[in-house]
Formats: structure tokens, sequence, C-alpha cells
């Protein structure tokens, strides 16, 4: 199936009047699903961009939106898309002060925001937004005492809109056939790990391209039921959720709220979803956490059945002959123990199930292919778009797959090359159009017409690109020799105990330590069934039991690593890791830089022969009370483990 090239608005008009009762999303609200054919949303977003246009929104203004997954964040994207405008979506847990940043960044002049915490940030910051114009808000719980003039519910606009369709009947079509593919579609702001976040410039051509793409690499197919969950400030769901789900297109289903995805999740069985790979790892971790309530009989039969799953889903994946035992004892693990984990996880009818965003343990998609869920890995950048995934019926799950196409009316076909330094750059599909008022910043990208994606990356010898770090977070040791963090952190990240791990390591140290943020949630039930006592987070990160069982973690993974690049000592950190602080991104990455800073008396600890060391870093509450945390953190080594049964990063290198 190939895509028109044509803008979004152009799209949905397409479907809405060639299949009006064709059921495009799913909602649940209030615990009911309510569901929008083509023409309900036709109709839900041609009413809210008369509206627009009636309060004055022009052609390449910048409409913001903050709020959760629901039909009306779609709608207003549509909406600002049918009059050319362009979008920029927010993550809802944004603070005031990002979302100031954001919006004047971006200088958007209306503003939707889902409910009254969302409409209190803007109003927050509206003084230092002269060109913010409308604040305007689809859920009015908690709202009837607001009565600033900046405001007006979404409803409202709508009506409006309803007005200038009576007086012009023709109006929304003529503005949305004036659209074109190059027209600026969306600014999707990078995460910000090294810096302020930068928004990339994303045409209707690069959405269709990356839909595209999709389509002609993985399994999907018209009229699947799709899941929204990943943020669509993320580019990945403006490449799946938006256009994909536009374009094919794909039942979308928006889950009641984020506490609710997984209850969701079990009622729609859905055909086809994307998370990040903390979301895929949160679910491996419950999985896991549960087994560990379990008893001996429980936990031994689920053990047997993901050997089995194992040997047969997984080597038929790695092209290795399945023993005969293993396929006879197939049917009956698969539904003593297979197919009831994926019934409790509600993927019994998943068949594209995708992995983006960053990089996420080999161990973790073996767990889900041993249950039978076929999920596969995807690389790309914002700036680039979607590049690799893994196809077809056979792949590596070390690696992020084989090459994807672009659409053929994007550009030029998707070539690749590696730099002597091992730097991927890439050229083809739809160009890099640079960061939103950064001038120059295509010059500094595409050289020579190749896009300098800044990964450092290998190729096995079936062809298959393999991410090893990003060029600049390589480290060097004092020894000369180099490791990437990220390989390390992506597998001890599999274990259930580890939320988030950040490897430490540089020319003036010798040897790799590890700051570990624990996973409260599995372990508070790991000490309460080992009776051990605890209070607080603090508390239970430093008990000598925790460091005990994370050291054996800690060795698991140190066998399958060179020498030099074996975690020898580490730290629990004492609090949570909290974007609210700085110390993660909105996307859940780690901003290394800062907490390399805020932590770095406990840094030096690792590597001075410390046993312990106090820290007293400030800290923000969500009512906006400063303070500061004092904690006595406990530095432990790891177990020794045996010599390593393989040379991982180094035969990644050589292949």
């Amino acid at each position: 199936m190939m895509l028109d090239m044509a803008t979004l608005p152009q799209l949905l008009r397409q479907h809405a009047r060639k299949t009006p009762g064709r059921l495009s999303q799913r909602h649940k609200q209030r615990g009911i699903w309510r569901e929008y054919s083509f023409a309900d949303v036709q109709r839900n977003v041609l009413e809210l961009a008369l509206g627009l246009h009636q309060a004055g929104a022009k052609a390449g203004e910048t409409i913001a939106i903050i709020g959760e997954n629901e039909p009306q964040h779609y709608w207003a994207e549509f909406a600002a898309h049918a009059l050319g405008c362009k979008v920029v979506s927010m993550y809802p847990d944004l603070t005031s002060e990002e979302v100031a940043y954001l919006l004047d960044d971006s200088e958007a002049v209306i503003l939707f925001a889902q409910d009254q915490e969302q409409v209190d940030k803007g109003l927050d910051v509206r003084a230092r937004l002269p060109k913010l114009r409308h604040i305007v808000y689809w859920d009015d719980t908690g709202m009837w005492s607001y009565k600033d003039p900046i405001l007006t519910t979404f409803e409202d606009v709508q009506q409006q809109g309803q007005q200038v369709q009576k007086a012009d009947a023709g109006l929304y079509d003529r503005l949305v056939d004036k659209g074109a593919v190059d027209d600026v579609a969306v600014l999707s702001y990078t995460s910000g790990t090294t810096g302020q976040p930068k928004g990339v410039i994303l045409t209707h051509r690069y959405l269709i391209d990356n839909a595209q793409r999709m389509i002609d690499a993985m399994d999907v197919t018209p009229d699947m039921e799709y899941l929204s969950y990943i943020a669509p400030s993320w580019a990945t769901e403006q490449m799946s959720g938006i256009t994909l789900g536009l374009g094919l297109p794909m039942v979308v289903n928006f889950p009641e709220g984020p506490e609710q995805v997984l209850e969701n999740i079990r009622e729609l069985a859905v055909e086809a979803m994307t998370f990040a790979p903390r979301q895929w790892e949160s679910m491996a971790s419950s999985v896991q956490a549960h087994m560990l309530d379990a008893g001996p009989v429980r936990r031994g039969v689920y053990e047997w059945g993901m050997k089995i799953g194992h040997a047969v889903n997984v080597g038929r994946l790695d092209g290795k002959p399945v023993g005969l035992l293993d396929r006879l004892m197939f049917p009956l693990a698969n539904a003593l123990v297979l197919r009831p984990l994926r019934d409790l996880l509600g993927l019994t009818r998943l068949r594209s199930a995708s992995c983006g965003g960053a990089t996420m343990a080999p161990d973790v998609f073996r767990m889900f292919h041993a249950m039978g869920i076929p999920l596969r890995n995807i690389y790309g950048s914002t700036e680039t778009g979607l590049l690799t995934c893994h196809q077809g019926e056979r792949f590596d799950l070390e690696t992020v797959g084989h090459w994807m196409k672009a659409h053929p009316k994007a550009g030029a076909p998707l070539e690749w090359r590696l730099s002597a330094d091992g730097e991927l750059q890439v050229r083809g599909g739809s160009p890099f159009l640079g960061y939103y008022r950064r001038e120059g910043s295509v010059a500094t990208k595409v050289i020579d017409g190749w896009y300098h994606t800044g990964d450092a990356v290998t190729k096995t010898e079936l062809g298959e690109l393999v991410f090893l770090e990003r060029l600049s977070d390589l480290k060097r040791l004092r020894s000369g020799e180099t490791f990437p963090p990220q390989f390390v952190e992506t597998r001890l990240r599999f274990s259930p105990f580890i939320k988030d791990i950040m490897t430490v390591g540089d020319e003036t140290r010798d040897f790799v330590a590890a700051l570990i943020n624990i996973d409260m949630a599995v372990l508070s039930r790991w000490a309460e069934e080992k009776r051990i006592g605890f209070s607080t987070f603090t508390d239970l990160s430093q008990r000598p039991e925790i460091a005990a069982l994370l050291s054996q973690e800690i060795a698991r993974v140190n066998q399958f690593l060179p020498e030099h690049a074996r975690v020898r000592r580490f730290a629990n950190f004492p609090k949570e890791l909290d974007p609210d602080e700085g110390e993660l991104t909105r996307s859940r990455k780690l901003r290394r830089e800062f907490l390399e800073v805020r932590y770095g008396p406990l840094i030096n600890g690792l590597y001075d022969g410390s046993r312990e060391v106090r820290i007293d870093i400030p800290v923000t509450y969500q009512d906006g009370r400063r303070s500061n945390f004092e904690a006595l953190v406990f530095i432990h080594e790891t177990d020794a483990c045996p010599p390593a049964r393989t040379d991982a990063l180094r035969s990644k290198g050589d292949k």
C-alpha cells in the first residue's frame, strides 16, 4: 500500500468522503468507550478549524497543545494543520517554566490545554508571552470560577466554527486545498539531554514518508486496533498514531488515563502499539515481580514454560534448530504459561509491537519473544526519521534491524555510510530542515549532502545495524580503552530491581562504576517477602540486603562484558530520579552532565576508596517549596564474577 503524498487534513477529508462511517477513533471516558467515525472526526476538526480561523489564527503561526492522549488532542492538531499552522505538542507533566520555554521558543499564539492543571501552567507564564492570544481547554472540570478573558472552551471555539460554516460552506475546503506537503506541520522538540530542547522542523512530507517506511517494514494493515499511549510530543507518535493512524488508516484507541493504560490494553487486546524502552522494561519487570511473589510450584512452572518458549520462539528467530522434545512440549507450555501471560498483559492479538526512542536490553526482547509477543526494535532520530527496524521472520535481537525504504515521492532512496570513527551518516528521504529559529543548524549537521547522526554503530555479517552509543557519550578510561555506557546500562536495566542506572568513568578513572536508581515498587515487595524492615525510599535504597542483591545482578551482567567495561563499584541513589528536578528528561532519559555535577561527591567517593558519602543536594517540592535533601550513601563492591564468556563489545565491533 502506498500513501498519497498529501497533508494530514487532506487525508482526513479523503477518508471522510469515501468511508464516512468507518471507525477512526475510540476513547474510554468515565468508564465508557466512545467511538468516532471518520465523519465524526472530520466534523469536529472542521468546526474547530473554522473557529480558530474566526479567532484570527493564520497560516504559518504556531499552535501549542498540552494534555494526555485524547481525541481532542488529535483534533486540535488536525485543525491547526487545516489552517496551515504548525503544531508543538508538549508532555503533560512539564512544569510551568518548561511550558514557558516551549511556548516562547516556538512563538505559539494559541495554547490548547486539557484541563485545569494545564490551564494553570499557561496562566502562570502568559505575562512573559506577549504572542500568546488564547488558551483553549476541553475538560472544564473545576473551571467554573475561571473568568480570565484569555480563556475559552473547546466547545465555544467549535460553536464559532459552526456559525462560520453556515455563512461560508466552502471555506474549510478552500483552506485545506491551500495546504502543501512541504508546509511545516510539527515542531518536535528534542529531549534536551545536553542543553535546552530544540524544535526539529517536520513537514507533512516528512510525516507521510515515515508512515510509509513503517507500512513497508512492519506488519501493519488497515483497520488494525492501535493503542495511542506515547505522547504526541515524541516524533514517533506523530509518525505512527497520528500519520499512520490516519493514512493507513488504523482504529486509534485512547486509554482513559495513564493509570488505566494496562487495564485498557487488556480490554481492547490491541493489534498494534509502540512503547518506549522504559515502558516495555516496566512491563517485563511487572511480570518478573509477580513471579517473585509466586510460590515455588507456580514459579517453577513459569520458568519451565518460558524456557520452552525461548527454545522454540527465540530459537526460530535466531535460525537455530528446535529440538524434538521442545517442539512436543511447546503446545503444553503455551497453554499453561505463555498464552496466560499474554492474556494477563492484554497482548493476545498483538501483531505489530515496536520499541523505539532509545536502546533496550536484548534480554527484554528475548523475554517477550519467548512469550510469543513479536516485539521489534526500531531506530532513527527526529532529524532523520525512522531508519532501521527488525524485519521479516528472522533477525538478530542484538541489532536494530535492516534498513527501511523511504516513500518514493519523499526524495532520493535512503543511503548510509560509516565515517572513519564509526559515525553513521545518512542521506535520502525527506530532508532535515533544521531546528526552528536556529540559523545555520542545517549546515552544522549536513555536510556534502550527508546528515551526521553522531551515533557510533557497526554492521553484522547479515547487514543489520548495531547501535553502540552516541559518539559524544563514548567513554575512555585511563588505560585508553573505551566503553559505551548505554550498552552496559541497557543490559543492567533488564533486572527487575533496577529502574535506572548511570555508569561513570573517564580518562581520569581506572575502572567503570555505577549509580543505581532502584525500582521501589519491586524491591519493596521483595523486602517484605524477606521480612526486611524499611521506612522510606532512602532507607530501602541503603539497606545492605539490597546492596547484596544488586551486586549479584551486576555480576551476572559483568560476565558478558570485557574486563575493562565491567562495573567494579556502585552506589544507590538515595532519592528517586525526577524529571521535575532536571535529573531526567520528560522521556526519562538521563541528564548525564547534570547528574555528574549534582552527585559529584558521590562519584568521587566511588573512586577514592570511600565506603560512605554524605550528600546534601537542593530539591524542589511539587508546591514550589525549596529545601535541601541530606542522606548518607553507602558504596559497595560488586560480587566477583567468572571470566567473560563472550567479549560482547569487541565481537560487535569486529563484525
